[in-house]
């Protein structure tokens, strides 16, 4: 194994010719699906198949993006008072680019020990030619990904996040999609993805219930604000964008931002991302009541929806509050709990066909390679579990410190984030 210093010098970075290996936080298809052809190593320890280890000095759990031999990332003081952009070598986990995009000077405190100010995770375009980094309130830039030179940034677009960013940026063409859910304002905004100009921006709707005797909203508004990143979701040939916020979820036209549709329910401070497949929208209320509500695509969802008639069922027992499910075939739902609970059902009826408990805390989502689904926890192992409609677990793959962090695949290799280090996973490495 090679441990690369963070600070190590600069090296060029290598030439960009293919599509990006894994470019949003969710992946390819934003549903946390890995292509079969990378053929991902599937065993590792802190001794066992790492090709590489690279410290990073900071807190951040944004997940990484790979393009080429470039795995970008976000990195943050403990403070906030420095925002940075990361580019390591997928080759050999040397730092190819450190810059420090922004240092605010107004920084709200998180409040408890859970977030961090470099959650939201980084997105690469078509072509892996730009990396987007946002930072919620606090800034977005366009980096030219090879170079790491700043294309635009912005830092004009505000909410009160009250426990630091989560929602990540989205792209849709060039349309740039930022979505703000604070506990002030809560809208989505879609920006030029090649000039940062705003195209678009679109107000939530939601009925707010949370007012006090004063007509304040009450816990300063914290029953308002929301992390979850949007999907892009195709409801009969026409794409939408999927957007869960607090006590509401929202489909938009992506090019206008025109509301289509919402969604009520009794959930707040929602961080799971929500899932398509061909018959169904898998939507998380988050906190307070959590439920996972499977939304029916025929019809296609318009107008003000009622959960309670719309759905074809709806979860209500030891469903995520934060980690963000998966599907298996279009007929096996996968969750995983914040008590690491994982749960499969029968992702057309809701019918449960087994649900185990594994030790730890979980934060970050699962991804699942063939039948195989694994599920990192915040304090070292990482769980395998045969996606089937019988339990079995495959493996238990155990680091010095857990991940708050998705895994990033790329052909033949695994980029896991710890809170304290970046690792490349390789079959052939010792």
């Amino acid at each position: 194994m090679k441990i690369s210093p963070l600070f190590s010098f600069l090296l060029p970075a290598v030439a960009i010719a293919e599509a990006p290996a894994w470019p949003d936080f969710r992946g390819p298809h934003q549903n946390g699906t890995v292509p079969q052809e990378y053929a991902i190593p599937l065993r590792w320890s802190e001794t066992d198949h790492i090709a590489w280890k690279t410290p990073l000095p900071g807190r951040a759990w944004s997940t990484p993006v790979i393009t080429g031999n470039n795995v970008w990332m976000t990195d943050a003081t403990k403070d906030g008072s420095a925002l940075s952009a990361i580019c390591l070598s997928l080759a050999d986990g040397k730092v190819l680019h450190r810059r420090i995009l922004f240092r605010p000077t107004e920084i709200e405190e998180l409040g408890n020990p859970l977030n961090c100010y470099g959650s939201p995770s980084p997105v690469l375009n078509a072509d892996g030619t730009r990396v987007f980094l946002h930072f919620g309130t606090y800034g977005t830039a366009c980096l030219d990904s090879a170079t790491g030179e700043t294309i635009w940034s912005r830092a004009d677009i505000h909410c009160r996040h009250y426990r630091g960013p989560g929602s990540s940026p989205v792209l849709h063409g060039n349309h740039l999609i930022l979505t703000m859910d604070g506990i002030d304002v809560q809208f989505t905004i879609a920006l030029d993805a090649s000039t940062g100009k705003t195209v678009w921006r679109t107000d939530r709707t939601t009925q707010w219930d949370d007012l006090d005797e004063n007509g304040e909203p009450k816990a300063h508004g914290d029953y308002r604000k929301a992390f979850s990143t949007p999907i892009l979701a195709t409801i009969k040939g026409k794409q939408q964008l999927v957007s869960c916020g607090a006590y509401a979820a929202f489909g938009y036209d992506p090019n206008s931002g025109k509301e289509l549709w919402t969604l009520p329910y009794k959930g707040y401070s929602n961080a799971s991302r929500p899932l398509s497949s061909a018959t169904h929208l898998y939507i998380n209320s988050g906190f307070e009541t959590t439920e996972l509500i499977a939304l029916p695509l025929d019809p296609a969802p318009s107008g003000k929806l009622n959960a309670e008639e719309s759905a074809s069922f709806i979860l209500d027992k030891r469903m995520p509050q934060k980690t963000s499910p998966l599907l298996f075939e279009d007929r096996l739902l996968i969750t995983v709990n914040d008590a690491g609970i994982i749960i499969c059902s029968d992702a057309k009826t809701g019918a449960e066909f087994w649900s185990e408990r594994h030790k730890g805390k979980f934060s970050a989502s699962p991804i699942l390679f063939g039948n195989t689904v694994i599920a990192p926890s915040a304090h070292g192992p990482t769980y395998l579990v045969r996606a089937s409609e019988d339990y079995l677990l495959i493996g238990i793959n155990t680091l010095e410190d857990g991940m708050m962090a998705s895994p990033a695949p790329a052909p033949g290799r695994l980029v896991l984030r710890t809170k304290t280090a970046v690792y490349c996973v390789r079959e052939s490495a010792p």
